[in-house]
């Protein structure tokens, strides 16, 4: 590992190193920016959660956590500032908001870090990708595996809003031969407080429910934002409004320069609410000390969505950091906090993040609609998160907004979902955004397997679902295993190809397919009215799990995938034993 300081460091040191062409910095007009010249053949991946492309050679990565709501592009909720190239990977050690371009001119590819270096810690490693992603994990902390019931599948649905309904759903998962360890509630609190049920005669008796829910074989998952709502002019709620007051009046909230409360901008996400100050240790010791009963009652995780709420940067937190310099690091803060009151038998699921964000697992892609559009882009943001070093990631199969999924999209999702670190489905509330383009001529948007099956008349849907679902089931040992040597090893859970082959030309552009563990190649269709597909085989010798065969690799090979089927190979030269009785 090379370390470059330019306080402290000449940065020609760097200039012998063979894995590149030049390095120098140059003064531009407001700021430094760091040039590498290396060879064009070189990918470029990493760069955090990122949607649009895996090799991002020839673009611009702006390194800014952001709230996007659907078709993300090139935003982000969880940058991270660490690429991986061939034989090389760069972390820059900083919170702010910068630029990373990369451009391909004659035989060179030049890579610019447009960032002031008298502030911020450049760090160079070399190697494989797999070496300089250990490089990370070892400078910026372990990474922390959840529990082993949260492999299982997870079952979602906004529109659950009251406690006869979560049992019911509870229920007939368990009714129609469906095996969910995890059961995520999200329409169960006032939206005020975050902390109270939004009406007892629609939740009567929450640690019963919960107690019928563990006989079921569910953990439940409760919905967090971190905010203080800003309620309508017609609302009212004592209790919301002497919260308010009492977090204003004890610096609970992060605020102006001036003193005041700062809000949230308009038109975003919760616009004109305040937001909780987690750097102060007495916002965590009275927020968490209001969520504690939940704890009490048998909650066992929360869903920490957004986050992504600072955005301005003359505003002030009680640790003396300004909203510049919170911009990235405000999640942290919030899921940390989250992290340290819920501890290790208990999980998170979070949709922003930064560096570092492994060590309060878990992630999902956050929002995106249901189509085969934003089916490639998540898988694509998974294997960017992964190489970055958020391991156990997850997506809302078949997406969770707009006109339902149509059966093709639902299966290839959920096929996809299966093989997944983490497999999980939800949908948005029935007044959300893109509801009214539903057509459902029920209104009921869940994408249970069950409620697909009813809207297309179709039992067939949920036989191949079942059948998906019994095999999640039975990989949960390998998955868990997996994800112990990952985290033991610093070894990535789901790989991208060019990760484990970096030498390899063939691979660097290959954005659908990847290893789950160590033994397992996953080959899915992510595009619309695709049944045959071409499979990549990298080197090894490998079984695949359709045909029964033994297959060298190196070698492409065409496959016919049916609804019912997805692309799985099994690495011979691995020990591949808690796969053997399963795919074999």
């Amino acid at each position: 590992m090379l370390y470059l300081n330019n306080k402290q460091t000449s940065i020609k040191n760097l200039y012998t190193q063979p894995i590149f062409k030049s390095i120098k910095a140059i003064k531009g007009q407001d700021l430094y920016y760091l040039q590498i010249k290396v060879d064009s053949e070189k990918g470029l991946w990493g760069f955090g959660e990122r949607f649009d492309f895996l090799n991002q050679k020839g673009l611009v990565r702006e390194n800014k956590v952001f709230e996007k709501f659907t078709n993300q592009g090139e935003k982000t909720y969880l940058p991270i500032p660490f690429f991986l190239s061939n034989d090389f990977g760069i972390y820059i050690d900083t919170f702010e908001v910068f630029n990373i371009k990369s451009t391909i001119k004659k035989e060179l590819n030049i890579i610019e870090i447009f960032t002031d270096f008298n502030q911020n810690d450049i760090y160079i490693f070399k190697g494989k990708p797999e070496e300089q992603l250990k490089s990370l994990l070892k400078l910026k902390g372990e990474v922390v595996v959840p529990p082993i019931w949260s492999f299982g599948p997870w079952m979602s649905a906004n529109r659950w809003n009251n406690q006869e309904l979560v049992i019911n759903m509870a229920k007939k998962s368990k009714e129609l031969g469906f095996f969910h360890t995890v059961i995520v509630v999200e329409a169960w609190s006032d939206e005020s407080t975050f902390y109270t049920f939004n009406d007892r005669s629609l939740w009567p008796n929450p640690k019963e429910m919960i107690k019928e829910l563990k006989n079921l074989g569910l953990h439940l998952i409760l919905w967090q934002v971190p905010v203080f709502k800003k309620l309508n002019n017609n609302e009212h709620d004592e209790i919301h409004e002497k919260d308010c007051e009492w977090a204003i009046n004890n610096n609970l909230v992060v605020k102006k320069i001036d003193g005041s409360p700062y809000t949230i901008p308009k038109d975003r996400w919760f616009e004109n609410s305040m937001i909780p100050d987690f750097t102060n240790p007495e916002t965590k010791k009275w927020w968490f000390s209001k969520r504690q009963y939940l704890l009490d009652m048998g909650v066992e995780g929360f869903k920490t969505d957004g986050g992504e709420f600072i955005y301005d940067d003359d505003i002030i937190f009680f640790d003396g950091s300004t909203g510049k310099e919170m911009r990235n690091k405000y999640p942290l803060s919030y899921t940390q906090a989250y992290y340290e009151a819920l501890g290790k038998d208990k999980v998170l699921f979070s949709r922003s993040g930064y560096t570092s964000s492994w060590q309060t697992p878990i992630h999902w892609a956050g929002d995106q609609m249901s189509t085969f559009k934003e089916l490639k882009h998540q898988l694509i943001a998974g294997l960017n998160a992964s190489v970055s070093g958020i391991f156990f990631w997850s997506f809302d199969i078949a997406g969770f907004a707009g006109e339902m999924p149509s059966k093709e999209l639902y299966l290839r999702a959920f096929s996809l979902g299966t093989f997944s670190p983490i497999m999980q489905w939800h949908s948005e509330p029935l007044g959300g955004q893109f509801s009214k383009i539903m057509k459902s001529k029920d209104a009921i948007n869940d994408r249970s397997p069950w409620n697909i099956a009813k809207i297309y008349n179709d039992d067939n849907i949920l036989e191949i679902t079942k059948s998906f679902t019994t095999l999640r089931e039975k990989i949960i040992p390998y998955l868990y295993e997996e994800a112990l040597y990952s985290k033991d090893n610093c070894v990535a859970l789901m790989k991208p190809l060019f990760y484990s082959h970096p030498k390899d030309k063939n691979v660097f552009d290959i954005e659908d397919e990847f290893y789950l563990g160590r033994s397992l190649l996953v080959a899915p269709i992510v595009n619309e009215n695709q049944v045959e597909r071409s499979i990549y085989i990298p080197e090894g010798n490998w079984f695949d799990c359709q045909l029964k065969i033994k297959i060298e690799g190196k070698s492409y090979i065409q496959r016919k995938y049916s609804l019912a089927e997805i692309g799985l190979f099994i690495n011979l030269d691995t020990n591949y034993s808690k796969l053997k009785n399963i795919l074999i």
